[in-house]
C-alpha cells in the first residue's frame, strides 16, 4: 500500500478519524507504528499492558477469550478500518481479551501517548470509542457467558481423560507378568463399575485371586492353572462380586495389554498386528523377564477374543521425545547405533496421565506447563515434562536405573558390578537378583521394601531404616532440582504411585529446601491428606508452583491409552482408504531469525523496514536481505538470515551443531513457544541487541490448511509419525500438526536431521500414525 493509498484509507474507512482534518490524521499515522502479523499470531494477549490502540489496515482478526476448558469464544470479528485495544487504553486496566490474526494482517499501532494527546481531545472520537466499548462489554457480559456455558457443557472432558465412548462395551486390560497377572475391566458406559484384579502365582502350589469393585474385595484360591484358563479364572473370581460384575468375554469390545519395553520402535500405544508382536519379541533382549510373558498374554487373549481390537501400551513410549543428549550413555556410539543401548525410561503411561491431569486441575493448556512428575511405587522414576514432552527421566535402558527403589538398587557405579563378578564370583543371574530384588530400601534397611515398615522402624530409632529413608528422599529431592534445571523452570510438582500417594513424610522431605525454586508445601494439608480418589493440592496458597498428589491406576491408564489408540487407528485407516497416495512435501529448514520491530531498529537503524528478497514456501512469509550475527557464551555464527514479516517477539531457530558453536542448549519447542528459553546476543550493521529469551530448536512440524487436515483426519496440535521415502525408508515421530487457512502443505525438519538422514527438500512423506490427539 502506497503512502497516498494509506492516507486515503484512514480518511475514508476508519470511522475513528471521520471528524479529524486530513493533516491531523497524517500526523497520527506518522507517529504510529506499522506492523505485520501472521495468521494465528497474537496481536494482543490477555494480561498485556494497554500501551496502544490498533487499527486494522488489511487482513482480518478476531477478539476472543478462552475459558477454563481451553474453549475459545469470539467476541468480535475485525476487518479493515476496525479498531482494537480500546478497553485497556480507556480504563488503564490490563488487556482482558486476545486479538488474534486470522491471516496476514497489516496494522497501525498508535502509542498511548499519541492516543492521549491527539485522539482523546476530539469529542466525536471519544463518543465513538465509548459506544464501541459499551457494545463489546455487552457482548462479553451477556452473549459470551451463554457461549461459554454451552462450551462447558459440550466439553466436559477437554483433556480426553474419560473412558466414556459412544459405543457400549467393556475394555479388558491385561498386565501379564512372571508371578502376577493384573487385570482390569472397564465399562465405557457405566464409569463407576471398574473391576480390578490381581492373580498371584508366586506360590507353586496355589493361585490367589483378589478382585475389587468400589469398597468390596473378594478372594478366590484355586490350583495353579495354564494361561489358556485365564478367562475362566477371571469369570469365577468376578462372580464373587455379584451378577452385575461377572466377566463375560462376549461383552469385551477391546483389550489393552501392558508391554514393558517398546524400544525406539514404538512412540505410542498401537493396535496389535503380527508385525507388532514380532517387534515386541525382538525387543525382549532389553526386557527378557517381561516382554516374552507379555507376548504370551497377547497371543492367548487374541486366540480367545479374535474379533476385537487388541492394543499394546508400552511403558517406554512417552519418553521417545527425549533428545539424544539426554538418552545417550557415555559408551562408544556404535553400541547405541548397532545394539540400541541407550536410556529408554519407563512408567510412561503414568507420567503422561499425570501431565494431562495436572493441566486439567490447573485449567491450563498442557503445552504451556513445565511439570516434574514423581512416580514413586514398587518402581520409582521421575520425569521432566516440558510443554507436554518428556525431556528427561530417571530410569534407563531397564527399570533398574535411576532412583533408589523399594527393592531395586537404582543407579550404581558399573565398576561395582565388575567388582562383584571378579571378587565375589557372582553369576549374572545372581547379580540380576541382587540389584532387582535385594537392594534399595530393603537392602539398606535390612528390614523390608515397604515404605511404611521403614517409616515405623525409623520412628523407633532403627538406624538403617533411618538411613534408607533419608537416602530415598534425598534422591527424589535431588532429581527434582535437576529436572527444574533441565527445563529452566517448573509450574507443577506431582506425586503419584503407592509411595507418592500414601507417604506424607516422603513428600515433605522431597520438597524441603526447594522453596527458592517456588516449591512451597503446605505441611498441614500434606500431613492430613488421606486416600486420594482423583487428585489433591498440597502446596501452600502462596506457592508459585502447584504441588499435586494424583491417584494412580495402572490398569485404568492402559484402558485409556487403548481407547485413544483405537480412535487414532480408525482415523488413519479412514485417511488411507480415501487417499491411497497423500504425500507431504519435505522441506529442510535452515537456521533463521524472526525479529520484532524494536530489534530491527536496534540492529539496522531507526525506522528501518525489513527488505523482502524472495518469498518462502508459506504464503506471506519471505526471506529478507538483512542478516545478523549470533553471539553466545562460547562463539558466534555469522550472517544468519532474517525472515519476515516482523513478529511481536524476536525468535532464533538453530540446529544442534549451531547450539554447540554458540554454547547454549535451547529446548525443542514449537515456533512462538518461548517460555524459559535461553537468550542470545544479535549483532547487526547499526548495533547489537541482547534478548533474554527466544532461542529454540524447532520441533518437527507439518503446515497444512483446514482442507488438508480434513483429508488427513487430523487437527491442529495433533502429533503424528511420518514415513519419508528415499534411498532408505525412515520414520519420524513427534511431528506436530499446525493448521491455518494461510498455510501450504509441507513438513519441516531442521538441517541436522536432514543431513543425518540424507533427506533433501522435495522428498515426500506420508502420515503413518497419529501419536497423540492433544
Amino acid at each position: 500500500m502506497s503512502e497516498i493509498d494509506l492516507k486515503r484509507f484512514f480518511l475514508e474507512q476508519v470511522r475513528l478519524f471521520e471528524s479529524f482534518p486530513a493533516d491531523k490524521v497524517e500526523e497520527i499515522v506518522r507517529q504510529g507504528h506499522l506492523a505485520t502479523y501472521e495468521g494465528n499470531e497474537a496481536i494482543l494477549e490477555t494480561g498485556d499492558e494497554g500501551k496502544f490502540i490498533g487499527v486494522m489496515i488489511t487482513g482480518h482478526s478476531e477478539i476472543s477469550v478462552t475459558d477454563n476448558t481451553g474453549t475459545r469464544s469470539v467476541i468480535s470479528q475485525l476487518g479493515p478500518g476496525d479498531v482494537f485495544g480500546v478497553m485497556s487504553t480507556l480504563t488503564g486496566d490490563r488487556v482482558t481479551a486476545d486479538v488474534i490474526a486470522g491471516n496476514r494482517c497489516f496494522v497501525l499501532l498508535i502509542p498511548l501517548s499519541v492516543f492521549n494527546a491527539q485522539i482523546l481531545t476530539n469529542p466525536k472520537a471519544v463518543g465513538y470509542l465509548s459506544r464501541l466499548l459499551l457494545d463489546r462489554m455487552r457482548t462479553m457480559s451477556v452473549d459470551l457467558v451463554a457461549d461459554q456455558s454451552s462450551a462447558m457443557s459440550k466439553s466436559d472432558d477437554p483433556y480426553a481423560l474419560s473412558l466414556h465412548t459412544d459405543t457400549p462395551g467393556k475394555v479388558l486390560v491385561l498386565n501379564v507378568g512372571l508371578s502376577q497377572i493384573h487385570f482390569g475391566i472397564y465399562d465405557t458406559q457405566d464409569l463407576g463399575s471398574d473391576v480390578h484384579g490381581i492373580i498371584d502365582n508366586s506360590d507353586d502350589c496355589v493361585s490367589r485371586i483378589s478382585v475389587v469393585v468400589g469398597t468390596q474385595t473378594k478372594i478366590l484360591t484355586c490350583d495353579p492353572f495354564p494361561l489358556s484358563e485365564l478367562f475362566r479364572v477371571i469369570h469365577d473370581a468376578t462372580s464373587l462380586l455379584g451378577d452385575g460384575f461377572i466377566f463375560h468375554p462376549e461383552d469385551v469390545s477391546s483389550v489393552g495389554h501392558r508391554v514393558v519395553h517398546g524400544g525406539s520402535k514404538f512412540s505410542s500405544a498401537v493396535v496389535i498386528t503380527p508385525t507388532v508382536i514380532a517387534d515386541i519379541e525382538a525387543l525382549s533382549v532389553f526386557a527378557p523377564l517381561h516382554n516374552p510373558v507379555n507376548v504370551e498374554g497377547i497371543r492367548e487373549a487374541m486366540k480367545q477374543l479374535p474379533d476385537v481390537p487388541h492394543v499394546a501400551v508400552f511403558d517406554t513410549a512417552f519418553h521417545q521425545t527425549l533428545p539424544p543428549y539426554a538418552y545417550l550413555y557415555g559408551l562408544p556410539y556404535d553400541l547405541y547405533k548397532q545394539d540400541g543401548i541407550r536410556r529408554y525410561g519407563f512408567h510412561g503411561t503414568s507420567h503422561r496421565y499425570v501431565s494431562l491431569k495436572s493441566a486439567e486441575v490447573l485449567k491450563r493448556q498442557l503445552g504451556e506447563l513445565e511439570i516434574v512428575s514423581c512416580h514413586l511405587g514398587i518402581g520409582a522414576s521421575l520425569c521432566a515434562i516440558d510443554h507436554g514432552r518428556s525431556v528427561d527421566t530417571s530410569m534407563g535402558m531397564t527399570p533398574t536405573d535411576g532412583l533408589i527403589m523399594p527393592s531395586r538398587s537404582g543407579s550404581i557405579d558399573p565398576a561395582v558390578m565388575i567388582h562383584l563378578l571378579e571378587h565375589h564370583k557372582m553369576s549374572p543371574e545372581a547379580l540380576s537378583n541382587l540389584i532387582n530384588t535385594e537392594s534399595g530400601l530393603k537392602g539398606i534397611s535390612g528390614i523390608s521394601s515397604n515404605i511404611h515398615d521403614i517409616e515405623n522402624a525409623a520412628s523407633d530409632g532403627h538406624h538403617r531404616a533411618l538411613l534408607a529413608h533419608k537416602a530415598f528422599c534425598y534422591q527424589v529431592r535431588k532429581n527434582i532440582g535437576a529436572y527444574v534445571a533441565a527445563m529452566g523452570g517448573i509450574d507443577v510438582l506431582a506425586f503419584t504411585g503407592d509411595i507418592g500417594e500414601t507417604s506424607a513424610t516422603v513428600r515433605s522431605l522431597a520438597c524441603q529446601g526447594l522453596g527458592y525454586m517456588g516449591i512451597k508445601l503446605d505441611e498441614e494439608k500434606n500431613r492430613n491428606l488421606g486416600p486420594v480418589s482423583s487428585h489433591a493440592i498440597i502446596s501452600a496458597d502462596d506457592s508459585p508452583v502447584t504441588i499435586l498428589v494424583i491417584a494412580n491406576d495402572d490398569e485404568r491408564l492402559v484402558a485409556w491409552e487403548t481407547l485413544r489408540a483405537i480412535e487414532r487407528n480408525q482415523l488413519i485407516m479412514a485417511m488411507k482408504e480415501e487417499e491411497a497416495e497423500a504425500p507431504i512435501p519435505i522441506e529442510i529448514s535452515a537456521h533463521h531469525i524472526h525479529l520484532c520491530q524494536a530489534d530491527v531498529e536496534k540492529l539496522f537503524g531507526p525506522g528501518h523496514q525489513l527488505t523482502p528478497e524472495h518469498e518462502l514456501s508459506q504464503p506471506g512469509q519471505f526471506a529478507c536481505a538483512e542478516k545478523v550475527h549470533l553471539v553466545g557464551p562460547k562463539g558466534r555464527i555469522a550472517n544468519v538470515r532474517v525472515l519476515g514479516p516482523t513478529r511481536k517477539e524476536t525468535q532464533v531457530e538453530i540446529a544442534m551443531t549451531e547450539q554447540f558453536k554458540v554454547g547454549i542448549q535451547p529446548p525443542i519447542r514449537e515456533s512462538g513457544d518461548l517460555v524459559n528459553t535461553p537468550g542470545i546476543t544479535l549483532e547487526g550493521p547499526a548495533g547489537s541487541t541482547t534478548i533474554e529469551r527466544g532461542v529454540i530448536c524447532a520441533q518437527r512440524h507439518i503446515h497444512m490448511t483446514p482442507e488438508d487436515a480434513k483429508r488427513f483426519r487430523v487437527r491442529d496440535k495433533y502429533i503424528v509419525r511420518v514415513r519419508v521415502e528415499g534411498e532408505r525408508e525412515l520414520i519420524f515421530g513427534d511431528v506436530v500438526v499446525r493448521v491455518n487457512p494461510a498455510y501450504r502443505l509441507a513438513m519441516h525438519i531442521d538441517t541436522d536431521e536432514g543431513n543425518a538422514a540424507s533427506i533433501r527438500t522435495g522428498m515426500l512423506g506420508y502420515i503413518e500414525e497419529i501419536q497423540s490427539r492433544l
